[in-house]
C-alpha cells in the first residue's frame, strides 16, 4: 500500500474512533460542567490540544498536529508509523467512555484514573484520562503495523508524558 493511501486511511481511522468513543460537539472554549469548578468553567481554557501534542512529540518525526473540527482535538501523523491523537473534552467525563465503550478496560495514567479500549477494525488504542467527573482527555495512538500490545503501550506512555501538564481538579 503506497503512503498516499495510508495516511488518509490513518486520518479517516482516527476521525471514526474519536465519534465512537462519544467525543463531544462542544467547541473548544465553550463554558461545560465541570466538578468542583465554578458554573461556566472549562478546564482546559488556554490549552491547545495541537500545540500540546506538537510539544509531547518534537523531535521524533511527527508532522505538525491539524485539528480539522471546531473541537479541541488534534491529530499528528508519521509516515510509515501512525499517528496519535488528543481530544481535551470537556463535558464528557470516565462514565460517557464507558458507555459507549462498555468493554472499556481500567487503567491508571501515573495518579489519575482512565479506561481503555482496544479497536481491532480500526487497529487502534483509545485511552480516556479522567480529569474531572465531567472532564476528560482522550489519546488515541494508531500504529502502522503494530500489534495491540504494542499500540497500547505507545498510548500510555504518551498519557504518561502528558498527564503532568493536564489541570488538576481543585
Amino acid at each position: 500500500m503506497n503512503r498516499r493511501r495510508i495516511l488518509p486511511m490513518i486520518a479517516t481511522a482516527l476521525c471514526g474512533a474519536l465519534a465512537t468513543t462519544g467525543c463531544t460537539t462542544a467547541t473548544a472554549g465553550t463554558p461545560g460542567p465541570a466538578s468542583g469548578l465554578s458554573p461556566g468553567t472549562d478546564v482546559f481554557a488556554g490549552m491547545n490540544a495541537c500545540r500540546v501534542l506538537d510539544q509531547l512529540l518534537t523531535g521524533q518525526g511527527f508532522n505538525p498536529g491539524e485539528n480539522k473540527s471546531a473541537r479541541n482535538e488534534c491529530t499528528a501523523n508519521k509516515s510509515r508509523y501512525g499517528a496519535y491523537s488528543l481530544a481535551l473534552d470537556p463535558v464528557q467525563g470516565l462514565a460517557a467512555f464507558r458507555e459507549n465503550n462498555p468493554g472499556a478496560a481500567q487503567i491508571r495514567i501515573n495518579d489519575r484514573p482512565g479506561l481503555y479500549i482496544y479497536d481491532t477494525g480500526f487497529q487502534l488504542c483509545a485511552l480516556a484520562i479522567e480529569i474531572t467527573e465531567q472532564s476528560r482527555v482522550l489519546v488515541i495512538a494508531s500504529m502502522i503495523n503494530s500489534p495491540q500490545d504494542q499500540t497500547c503501550h505507545n498510548a500510555k506512555s504518551l498519557a504518561e508524558r502528558l498527564e503532568p501538564s493536564l489541570p488538576t481538579p481543585p
